[in-house]
């Protein structure tokens, strides 16, 4: 494992109201908190996904409105409308 994967990274991600309740009754039937067991799924997620440039594509193009968010920081980073990183 190199230096650099042995680092954390902290990433927040926001469910709909749907996945938000399955997950907490996921948890609760696990007796697990929701964050670690969030984490635990997504990184086994990431750990089976392929990474082919075309199964990455298809998995982007299934985020309800990810394009038009994309476009928006796109516009947004043009205009001046961002945070520098190290001020997060």
């Amino acid at each position: 494992m190199s230096a650099d994967a042995s680092r954390t990274h902290r990433l927040n991600v926001t469910l709909d109201a749907e996945h938000a309740a399955k997950l907490s009754r996921l948890a609760e039937r696990t007796h697990v908190n929701e964050g670690t067991l969030a984490r635990s799924l997504l990184a086994s997620a990431i750990e089976a996904t392929d990474p082919d440039p075309g199964n990455v594509v298809a998995l982007l193009d299934g985020i309800d409105g990810a394009y038009e968010r994309a476009q928006r920081g796109l516009r947004q980073a043009a205009t001046g409308q961002t945070i520098p990183l190290d001020e997060l």
